[in-house]
């Protein structure tokens, strides 16, 4: 087209007078871009006369960079947003395709495959923990103290406001006040730490130490604040073992592999995001399994029932949390501790994360031994594994949540 008017500009006048008539338009010579305004080209059945710019450099490939360049663009906000989301995205992803296709969860769960990540995400944890972080941990130990009382001797007295509401089924309210007396997370508050930031090493401590402990100190809290003295069985030696072999055992072996190859420890060190993004990715295992096997029950229950049942389980984290977070801002008052700011911020980032979950295997485990003393055993444990992914999900959010108020915070004092 360009090649046209080009034409019809440089060609002469003629001189025998044509046999339809046409206005003229005459361009400076020296402009390399083509303008015709209200110009009006008869060719036999055509006629064009809205304004057109022409550029006659302008390549025909060209046409499109503008609407290659918005989905570019997008691509890579969409990219950014999942780099920056990756563990609620993950762990949400998880229940979705728990829900949509329960079959591969439910083989996955009959392999072992939860038992497995919390493995992996252990062994994880002892690659990526420095010697530094140790004594890091070994300083705050009067935090890690207050991090086991909070979680085995503070937080199972809610099971007795818990047990004054009323709901049917029961086996609801039940299944929820003995989850408050459980230990905390077996790797999602160390998993959550790290990606937050925080004392993962003071987290590995107070899950491992406060598992141990409440394979011991579960039966009491059940029997003083939901069975009122009736005698519970709990299998202390098999829940023992368990917990040897899925969380002490990885995390020494991971810690042996660190401090055994120096190229694997820098390796570690070079990647520890990605190493971030693999626990994600091994932490999202356990919705995906938990919502697999539950999927039939959960259909089997009213849906406003199991709302409410949801909705006390989100109330219970959110209490949890205020009560950890009045816990430990009392307790560095009263303190007085003489650590860095930065050092008291990461020892209280890993103390609200792994004080304030509660574990769902040991729960079931519980549940299982209990032969049904305190109702159906699917249904105690059904609002559990709710709240169980609750938690993960509000406190994933909260971390990213952090880690967007720390990046603002030093892009404005760079500033």
């Amino acid at each position: 087209m360009a090649g046209r008017i080009q034409t019809m500009i440089l060609t002469p006048r003629p001189t025998q007078t044509p046999s339809f008539r046409h206005r003229q338009l005459n361009f400076p010579a020296t402009r390399t871009t083509a303008y015709c305004t209200r110009s009006v080209l008869f060719n036999r059945s055509r006629s064009i006369s809205s304004p057109v710019r022409i550029r006659a450099n302008q390549r025909p490939d060209q046409i499109d960079d503008n609407g290659s360049g918005g989905a570019k663009t997008l691509g890579k906000s969409l990219l950014n947003f999942a780099d920056n989301n990756f563990l609620p995205l993950a762990l949400i992803g998880g229940v979705v395709s728990g829900l949509a296709n329960p079959t591969l969860g439910c083989l996955a769960d009959k392999y072992y495959l939860s038992k497995f990540s919390t493995f992996a995400i252990f062994i994880t944890s002892g690659l990526t923990l420095r010697n530094g972080e140790i004594g890091d941990a070994i300083e705050a130990w009067p935090v890690g103290v207050l991090g086991i009382c909070s979680i085995l001797l503070f937080t199972p007295f809610l099971s007795k406001i818990i047990l004054q509401i009323q709901l049917q089924p029961q086996e609801f309210v039940t299944g929820l006040a003995i989850f408050c007396c459980m230990p905390t997370t077996l790797s999602s508050g160390v998993a959550l730490t790290q990606l937050a930031g925080g004392n993962s090493a003071l987290a590995l401590v107070m899950t491992v130490v406060s598992n141990l402990l409440g394979i011991l100190i579960v039966p009491f809290s059940i029997s003083r604040f939901i069975a009122a003295g009736i005698g519970v069985s709990v299998p202390t030696k098999e829940l023992f073992r368990s917990m040897v072999i899925t969380l002490l055992i990885p995390l020494i072996l991971g810690k042996i592999f660190r401090e055994s190859f120096k190229g694997l420890a820098d390796y570690v060190d070079r990647n520890r995001k990605l190493f971030s993004k693999m626990n994600a990715v091994f932490l999202s295992l356990a919705p995906f399994i938990q919502v697999s096997r539950s999927r039939s029950m959960l259909l089997m229950v009213k849906p406003s029932v199991f709302l409410v049942a949801v909705g006390m389980g989100v109330l219970l984290h959110l209490i949890l949390l205020s009560f950890n977070v009045l816990a430990i801002q009392g307790f560095s008052t009263v303190s007085g501790s003489n650590q860095l700011a930065s050092a008291k911020k990461k020892n209280a980032t890993a103390y609200v994360l792994v004080a304030s979950q509660k574990t769902l295997p040991v729960m079931v485990a519980v549940v299982e031994q209990l032969g049904g003393a305190f109702g159906e055993s699917g249904l105690l444990v059904l609002p559990c594994v709710a709240a169980h992914l609750n938690q993960i999900i509000m406190d994933s959010f909260l971390v990213n949540f952090w880690l967007r108020k720390d990046l603002a915070s030093k892009s404005a004092k760079v500033a």
